[in-house]
């Protein structure tokens, strides 16, 4: 077993979450490095590694997985993956009576077929167990025992035991999801983005496109210091190696449960569609966070400002969540002119002269797939940061309001792309 932790994370939020993980409770002296695809959390031995991952696993908003490498080294073949399966001694973690599940990831990998490279892991796993006690463990795709993860690159291969199970973004709260609901990690990566951690001094926060509520129930939890894995379960809770470390593990969620207080600042959200306020405020009630999220169902081109100055952050809508309040059944066709570029240009152009009136002191950070934002608003971006929204590569515009202008003659050329620290 090897004394560190690989936490996987979105491209582009590489330096975010080293900054997060350096201001995790209980990581203590551990030391963090930036790794392609996401961060290394170095333990000082292998005895420290199932509660530094019980930490990272309980408080990491932005990490998708924790992962714990059992095995590293070169391959040419199937061969010498089930050989470099063999080595690991599984009897420290599965018995016959138990389950595995082993997936796989692979960038560039010279072999013909993924699927059967993971079989031999599988293999490899069972032969051990069945050379020490004449049986072997069966697969369970669903909730196994032990979930695995083999990552192939061009020459070398990694062998992880997944300590998460379900995938981080699951925070254990979501149920109303909406269209095309905005995953927990990226939420929290745009918070991460504009520096907002939910900290009085950061000032209030306000969502007017909420959808199912994501990010202002991310924000809302930062404010609270709630932990964002509080309300879930993860797979190193049947894991052999983390049993003595159990104990710890009540010890760990009673503490950040401790750390849970009224809300630091203000958070405003909202939507012109009743259905998904409604989908919003359901979720902050599960996610705890009702209270401190003030809901309002409002068209964001009329919205006032809540207050002086804060940070507006919006992932922009499309469709019904457009139009304004009764016109009942135009969804249709403000999609259809969202998609054929005629919509989203009018609707930010009026959003951003909405915001020059009642926004002046404010900052906005829109996510945008679209580098024709900043033309449809006429606003001088002030920074753009790369984020990926799954496979869709996005940006995420910043605006700084003030009352008239900064406006962009149509012909003036985009700024060019900041980084993501």
């Amino acid at each position: 077993m090897i004394p560190a932790l690989f936490l996987p994370c979105a491209q582009g939020v590489e330096p975010l979450l080293v900054d997060e993980l350096q201001r995790l409770p209980g990581l203590g002296a551990a030391r963090i490095e930036p790794w392609r695809g996401g961060a290394v959390v170095h333990a000082n031995s292998v005895d420290e590694v199932p509660v530094l991952a019980m930490h990272c696993n309980l408080e990491s908003r932005l990490a998708q997985r924790v992962l714990w490498p059992l095995a590293f080294g070169e391959y040419r073949n199937e061969h010498d993956l089930y050989d470099l399966a063999r080595s690991v001694d599984w009897l420290q973690w599965i018995t016959p009576r138990e389950t595995l599940k082993v997936d796989i990831t692979a960038t560039r990998s010279p072999l013909q077929s993924l699927n059967f490279a993971l079989l031999r892991i599988k293999d490899a796993v069972c032969d051990v167990l069945r050379d020490a006690t004449g049986e072997r463990p069966s697969v369970d795709t669903h909730r196994p025992h032990l979930p695995l993860l083999l990552h192939l690159t061009a020459q070398d291969a990694t062998l992880y035991v997944d300590t998460s199970g379900e995938a981080l973004f699951k925070r254990g709260w979501r149920d109303d999801k909406g269209e095309a609901p905005l995953k927990e990690t990226l939420a929290a990566a745009m918070l991460a983005a504009a520096g907002w951690q939910g900290r009085a001094q950061d000032g209030p926060l306000l969502d007017p496109c909420c959808g199912a509520g994501t990010i202002a129930i991310e924000a809302a939890q930062l404010a609270c210091g709630i932990a964002p894995g509080s309300q879930r379960r993860f797979a190193f809770e049947r894991l052999a190696p983390f049993r003595a470390a159990l104990p710890q593990w009540q010890q760990i969620k009673q503490a950040a449960q401790a750390r849970v207080h009224a809300p630091a600042v203000a958070v405003y959200a909202g939507d012109v569609s009743f259905r998904m306020t409604d989908f919003a405020t359901r979720n902050a009630e599960r996610a705890g966070v009702l209270e401190a999220i003030e809901f309002k169902t409002a068209d964001a081109l009329q919205r006032p400002a809540p207050g002086a100055a804060g940070t507006l952050m919006l992932n922009p809508p499309y469709g019904e969540r457009i139009d304004p309040k009764g016109r009942g059944s135009a969804g249709h066709a403000a999609r259809q002119g969202f998609e054929d570029g005629a919509g989203p240009a009018e609707f930010f152009a009026q959003l951003a002269s909405h915001w020059k009136k009642q926004y002046s002191g404010w900052t906005a950070w829109v996510l945008s797939p679209d580098a024709k934002l900043p033309s449809w608003m006429r606003l001088k971006e002030s920074r753009r940061v790369p984020l990926w929204n799954g496979p869709i590569e996005c940006r995420l515009f910043r605006f700084d309001l003030v009352a008239g202008s900064l406006r962009r003659p149509a012909s003036a050329p985009a700024s060019g792309d900041g980084g993501a620290a």
